[in-house]
């Protein structure tokens, strides 16, 4: 059984608040989780300090038996101070979707042309091997 700490969304239509629990990775988002460990109210400012409450002590004993928190919320620990979040980065997600697919295909075509180049040296210099090959038997006959 693979834990997760995640967000369940909870409150009201367009009105989100977010309850921070432990789940088995395979129940659904909403659904069955295993005990509460704070909540998260993005409506708030970010200067308001009941934005996020988190139990940092169960957080942790939870993560000791391998509970593995989803990206925001390790953000939050990150900002806690509890975990360590790598930062992402991805040069390409800022690039439009046709261009994305454009590059894309002219690099397989590259790769393709680059292969042809390399199947043609290939039978170039083998074909030159088997002349070096011929040239080195005929005088060993004679």
């Amino acid at each position: 059984m693979s834990l997760v700490i995640r967000m369940a969304r909870a409150g009201t239509k367009k009105r989100p608040v977010y309850h921070i629990v432990v789940a088995d990775s395979r129940s659904p988002r909403d659904g069955r989780f295993i005990e509460r460990l704070g909540y998260f109210n993005p409506l708030l400012p970010k200067e308001k300090t009941e934005r996020l409450k988190l139990d940092l002590e169960k957080v942790q004993a939870w993560m000791k038996k391998g509970a593995q928190p989803s990206d925001r919320v390790m953000r939050f620990l990150d900002a806690a101070g509890i975990a360590k979040r790598e930062k992402r980065n991805n040069p390409v997600k800022a690039v439009p979707r046709k261009e994305r697919k454009a590059a894309a295909e002219e690099a397989l075509k590259a790769k393709e042309a680059g292969d042809a180049a390399a199947k043609t040296a290939a039978a170039a210099q083998a074909s030159e091997k088997a002349e070096a090959d011929k040239a080195a038997e005929a005088p060993a006959a004679s």
